[in-house]
């Protein structure tokens, strides 16, 4: 989404292009509404390397100015996507959801690709999977709105075709334009990017003293923390050591440790200064924060401060958290005391950069009271009643709705009554 409000779809060739999206994606958040993201388009030009754009949605400008009529701007709005992409990498998008005016616009749509010579692609904007769940689509946008499905008109699809078509449904409904359906197999074709294969997320390097790289910096802090704990390097200390900076090694995860010993440390700082400890107390016997998982079974993260418990002494099994052929960077869930993780919080943006350092939430799925009471809402059924209900309810899922329903005396002549039949589906 533009700044204007308006919509383009951008599609990742490449890897380079991909990072290019990220990075647009974040430029929309950091410099927009934190809740309605939006992109200053000055930042496409700067990041178009490895994209193919679309031009949007109904919600295009190019496609919404073409709509009212105004194909001069459109054309400049164009030509500056070209300019920025390149002719082969631009698209205009035509959408056919037969709804009012969607015929016209890819009219005009097509005789302006036709006169300057740019590619068409045949686009499905998909709302839900099949045509029956435009209800609850429909129900979803009232509850996002906080309102019910009746005041909701203006913001809902104007009807049930915003499903995802069948590749024959698609072409009978561009069977006039044959070679937008075309393209879009092309296109499909030139997306090499594949998310799970090709990404080869690598950790950012981190600053170490001068003469040392981050493995052999690692390596020195364990070592030094080896003797303080064990009073010298034993030959099982020294082998187990020896296979972790190994697989740290080939796994070039030296900097994400360093990165975790980095926030440790602010920690340790945070509560000495609280006088929560002592300085005089090595980080290995009084680490800030507490590791959990399979974590706990690096004897580098017990010497870094990562983690409390010694897996020498217990015979912690390495395999779980790092092996060789591990498929993923490995999770390290690390927790911090009440008394010290505000502060924490506050030295870690202060010292990474506030373009480094986000808090992040989970996203809380719907439970069966909940989804009774915002769906109820949205349905327009009596607040009191959807509130009562929700409270007498026993069940994990949707599935015994109506037979509990059944079971109680005041709801069970609304099992299939109208509107509550629409709650229970």
């Amino acid at each position: 989404t533009l700044k204007d409000g308006s919509h383009l779809t951008l599609l990742s060739e490449t890897r380079r292009g991909y990072a290019n999206l990220c990075n647009l994606i974040t430029f929309s958040r950091v410099n927009g509404d934190r809740l309605e993201p939006k992109l200053d388009p000055r930042f496409l030009a700067m990041h178009s390397e490895g994209l193919i754009l679309l031009t949007g949605c109904s919600k295009g400008r190019v496609p919404s100015l073409v709509a009212y009529g105004k194909t001069e701007e459109a054309g400049r709005e164009l030509k500056d996507y070209l300019e920025w992409f390149g002719t082969g990498n631009v698209f205009i998008e035509l959408q056919q959801n037969l709804v009012h005016g969607d015929t016209s616009r890819n009219r005009s749509l097509l005789q302006m690709a036709r006169r300057l010579g740019v590619g068409v692609v045949a686009t499905n904007n998909v709302h839900y999977h099949i045509s029956e769940r435009h209800r609850l689509q429909d129900a979803l946008v009232a509850i996002d709105h906080n309102k019910t499905l009746e005041e909701t008109h203006r913001e809902r699809r104007p009807n049930a075709n915003f499903y995802l078509k069948s590749p024959d449904r698609m072409a009978a409904l561009f069977d006039s334009v044959p070679e937008a359906i075309d393209n879009t197999a092309r296109i499909a074709e030139r997306c090499a990017f594949n998310l799970k294969e090709d990404l080869g997320y690598e950790f950012p390097g981190y600053p170490v003293p001068e003469g040392h790289t981050s493995q052999t910096y690692l390596g020195k802090l364990c070592y030094e923390a080896a003797v303080r704990r064990y009073g010298s390097i034993t030959v099982r200390v020294q082998e187990r050591l020896d296979e972790e900076l190994r697989l740290i090694g080939k796994h070039n995860l030296a900097g994400f440790f360093l990165i975790y010993h980095d926030i440790i440390q602010m920690g340790r700082q945070i509560m000495i200064e609280l006088g929560l400890s002592n300085a005089e107390i090595p980080l290995e016997e009084r680490p800030p924060g507490r590791g959990r998982g399979s974590s706990v079974a690096m004897l580098v993260g017990y010497l870094i401060g990562l983690s409390h418990i010694d897996p020498l002494e217990f015979n912690l099994s390495l395999e779980r958290f790092l092996s060789d052929d591990m498929g993923s960077v490995p999770d390290i869930d690390l927790d911090f005391p009440r008394n010290i993780r505000e502060e924490l919080i506050k030295r870690v943006h202060r010292d990474w950069g506030p373009d480094r350092a986000v808090l992040t939430g989970m996203i809380s799925t719907y439970k069966i009271k909940g989804a009774i009471r915002d769906l109820g809402k949205a349905l327009g059924l009596p607040l009191q009643d959807v509130d009562k209900l929700a409270k007498r309810v026993d069940s994990h899922g949707a599935d015994g709705l109506k037979l509990e329903m059944r079971r109680l005396p005041e709801f069970r002549d609304r099992v299939d009554a109208p509107v509550w039949r629409d709650l229970i589906d």
